[in-house]
C-alpha cells in the first residue's frame, strides 16, 4: 500500500486558510489540524476543506484557498479587505468581477446608479463600494469561477473616495 493513501486528498500538509501557516495531516483520516484554528476536514467528493468548528468551507485554485460563501456579508467583507490591501500597496480598483454563482446572494447589496443622459437609459451599471460590478458568465468553460470569488481590476494610484485614507497618512 502506498504511503500517500494514508493521508487526506491534499497531501501530508497544507497551508491553513486562516493563518497561512503549514499544518499537518492526521494519518488515516481526512483531517488537518491547526494549533490555532482547530480541525479542517478534507472532503474527497467535493474537493472542499471544511473548518469543523465553524462549518466554513474552502476550495483550492492554483495552490490558494478560496472561501466558499453562503452569506452576502462574507463576500462583501472579503472584497472590502482586498480593496484595503490594494490601497496599502499603492493601487486603486477600477472594477470588480464577481463569480456568477453569487449573483443572487449579493444583488440586493448593489447600488444601482442612474445612467448619464448621453448613455442609453437601459444601461445602468450596478456598483459596490463605488466600483462597477460585473458577474462571470454562468456558461464559461473556465472552471476557475467555480472556485474563486471575485477579481479586481486595478491601476496605480490612490482611490478617489476611499473612506479610510486618512488612517494611513
Amino acid at each position: 500500500m502506498h504511503l500517500s493513501l494514508h493521508y487526506p486528498i491534499f497531501g501530508t500538509e497544507i497551508i491553513c486558510p486562516h493563518c497561512r501557516q503549514k499544518i499537518p495531516a492526521l494519518t488515516l483520516t481526512d483531517t488537518y489540524l491547526c494549533d490555532r484554528h482547530g480541525a479542517f476536514e478534507a472532503n474527497p467528493d467535493t474537493q472542499e476543506l471544511v473548518h469543523l468548528p465553524s462549518g466554513r468551507s474552502w476550495r483550492q485554485w492554483e495552490s490558494k484557498w478560496y472561501r466558499q460563501h453562503t452569506h452576502a456579508d462574507g463576500i462583501r467583507f472579503e472584497i472590502h479587505e482586498a480593496l484595503d490591501r490594494l490601497y496599502t500597496e499603492g493601487f486603486r480598483a477600477t472594477q470588480v468581477t464577481i463569480a456568477g454563482r453569487y449573483r443572487e446572494l449579493v444583488s440586493s447589496y448593489l447600488e444601482h446608479s442612474q445612467p448619464w443622459r448621453e448613455e442609453s437609459p437601459n444601461i445602468a451599471s450596478p456598483r459596490l463600494y463605488g466600483l462597477s460590478v460585473y458577474f462571470s458568465s454562468e456558461d464559461q468553460a473556465d472552471s476557475c469561477w467555480d472556485i474563486i470569488n471575485f477579481t479586481l481590476e486595478k491601476e496605480p494610484g490612490v482611490p478617489r473616495h476611499y473612506p479610510y485614507r486618512f488612517l494611513f497618512e
